[in-house]
């Protein structure tokens, strides 16, 4: 028979093949084991040494008395096998089992997220005395781009870091209720109040707040509009061009035929994807858009001056005429200086076109040139971290966004030394000028659109205190007022310059800070800004704040948020929440 031909296995061959395996399988575990306690998790990046220093060698396995032993009897074993079995016996369809090797060790992979966000050097005002730098000047700013992009960041589950953090943009995120100006002839109001801040009673802040007068959408000159939009490879994700295009197809459906949109692209090259189209034909804009994908390397320059050309050539005198950059700002073609950029845009600014930026995504945004760029261009600065933003910058505040109704917009506070010892003005760091540019009218300042609202915060150490944070002078003497006599009943007096739009020529206004005033009636809008503030600081390092803290800051805001129709200052209370949730 068949079965006849296949010789008879010796059971000693068996059980040594198998014995075989069982050892080299717990030789493989052991070494495992070994391993896993050699090379440390990377998950605890602190403790995990360079990758090139992990070695794996035959030390690491370790081997038990009892595997020792077996080893030995399988030796003797085989030896009795092979000296009384012929290897001919063995059929051809069985052999000898390989031994099992274990699978080779692999490099962990520590992935770091490419981060190369780039912001401007941004350091706390510092505080100064009243009797040697009583004046303090600076232009207004009505950017709010730093807060919305350190609220991605916070609601990303990271504290934002301080140089991306500008005091200013956080408290003018929000709306007061300062009073209206009456008629288009004189912009806007000047409104003050004063009281003790509330996270040192030895302080006093000084609240300047201006409204701009108001604009209804359906008042609003007609727009020229450029979309000018980076579609370069760094824009291929999901909070980049697609929120992008959504963002503007909601300007777009606020516009109607007196105004003209055209679409200009940028990547390796620049090109014009929509030609000037009346602003009625959404459908038209929005197919335009739908085409945009993203790839290629970034030319920014040659789209700004091919968005200019567009501007220029459907320009609307009288109306608005504006170029909308919309950008993750990763201009890594095409100009090597920035300088040059910049002049480009303040050249285009003379001519009456102003620049808006929009900032996208994360990773490779480049704040500190959109910020420079807006400041430059006439414009505003925002940060479009998801559609609710969009909205909020595009369509609720389209009047603002769109129409200057004063520019060159200057501030400048002189404090009284016989009754406020020093001052510190909480944020504006990019925003200060030298005091005699204030009646300069050929050094450029900050827009203000219809609406807006715009307020700075001095933080105030009065004369009597006795938590002065730089000494009295030795030799100061007596400060009066030019006609001969102590004022004990003004303690700041506000100067206020703007140009109206079509004018090169400045106007004054100013406005008296009485002590009468100080602490009385304090509204709740003060007291919310000034836990914005607060909030702003703490996360720019707290060097002023003393032992207040983020849960006071939320108290604070949730005591006096008022009325919040949208739900900004709501989100602000939570945001605080879950800042505190990171520390």
């Amino acid at each position: 028979m068949k079965n006849d031909k296949i010789q008879r296995i010796n059971p000693k061959m068996i059980l040594t093949a198998v014995s075989l395996a069982i050892i080299t399988a717990c030789t493989y575990s052991s070494h495992k084991q070994s391993t896993q306690q050699t090379i440390p998790s990377t998950s605890q990046p602190k403790s995990t040494p360079d990758i090139e220093t992990i070695q794996v060698s035959s030390n690491n396995i370790v081997v038990s008395e009892q595997q020792d032993k077996a080893v030995r009897q399988l030796k003797v074993a085989q030896k009795q096998m092979f000296a009384t079995t012929k290897m001919s016996v063995m059929p051809r369809n069985i052999s000898m089992p390989r031994p099992i090797l274990p699978s080779p060790i692999e490099r962990p992979i520590i992935n770091e997220k490419n981060n190369n966000e780039q912001y401007l050097k941004s350091l706390q005002n510092p505080v100064k005395q009243v009797v040697t730098q009583p004046l303090s000047t600076f232009s207004i700013d009505v950017d709010t781009g730093s807060y919305s992009n350190s609220r991605r960041m916070i609601n990303a589950g990271q504290l934002p870091p301080s140089d991306a953090v500008r005091e200013e943009a956080f408290i003018n995120y929000f709306n007061y209720d300062y009073l209206t100006p009456a008629s288009f002839d004189v912009p806007f109001n000047i409104h003050t109040e004063m009281a003790a801040a509330p996270w040192n009673a030895q302080r006093q802040l000084l609240h300047i707040g201006i409204k701009g007068f108001e604009i209804e959408k359906s008042q609003l000159k007609a727009a020229n509009l450029v979309f000018l939009l980076d579609v370069s490879g760094s824009m291929n994700a999901a909070n980049k061009l697609p929120l992008l295009k959504s963002s503007l197809k909601m300007l777009t459906k606020q516009l109607d035929e007196d105004d003209s949109v055209a679409i200009v692209v940028y990547a390796g090259a620049a090109g014009v994807v929509l030609d000037a189209s009346a602003g009625n034909e959404h459908q038209k804009i929005s197919q335009a858009l739908d085409t945009l994908s993203a790839g290629g390397s970034t030319n920014g320059q040659q789209g700004i001056e091919l968005a200019y050309q567009i501007a220029q050539k459907n320009f609307k005198k009288g109306g608005v005429n504006r170029v909308i950059l919309a950008t993750d700002g990763d201009f890594n073609v095409g100009t090597q200086s920035l300088d040059e950029l910049k002049a480009l845009i303040a050249n285009k600014r003379e001519t009456g076109i102003a620049l808006t930026t929009l900032g996208f995504g994360q990773g490779n945004y480049n704040d500190a040139l959109m910020e420079q760029l807006a400041n430059i261009g006439n414009g505003q600065h925002a940060y479009i971290d998801n559609l609710n933003e969009a909205r909020k910058v595009l369509v609720d505040e389209l009047s603002s966004t769109m129409q200057i109704i004063a520019k060159d917009v200057k501030v400048q506070v002189e404090f009284n030394p016989q009754l406020v010892a020093e001052y510190r003005l909480i944020g504006y760091q990019n925003r200060l000028l030298a005091n005699e540019d204030f009646n300069n009218d050929n050094i450029d300042a900050a827009e203000l659109g219809a609406g807006h609202t715009v307020t700075a915060i001095y933080e105030l150490t009065m004369a009597n205190s006795t938590q002065k944070h730089i000494d009295d002078l030795r030799y100061s003497s007596n400060h009066k007022t030019p006609q001969g006599d102590i004022n004990t009943s003004e303690v700041a007096f506000v100067k206020v310059r703007y140009k109206q739009p079509t004018n090169n020529k400045s106007q004054l206004i100013s406005h008296k800070v009485l002590t009468a005033n100080a602490d009385n009636l304090v509204s709740s809008d003060f007291k919310f800004a000034a836990a914005v503030a607060g909030f702003a600081q703490m996360l720019k390092g707290a060097k002023y704040l003393g032992q207040w803290h983020y849960n006071d800051i939320a108290t604070l805001a949730n005591q006096n948020k008022g009325d919040d129709p949208f739900g900004y200052r709501s989100e602000f209370i939570q945001l605080v929440k879950t800042a505190a949730a990171l520390q």
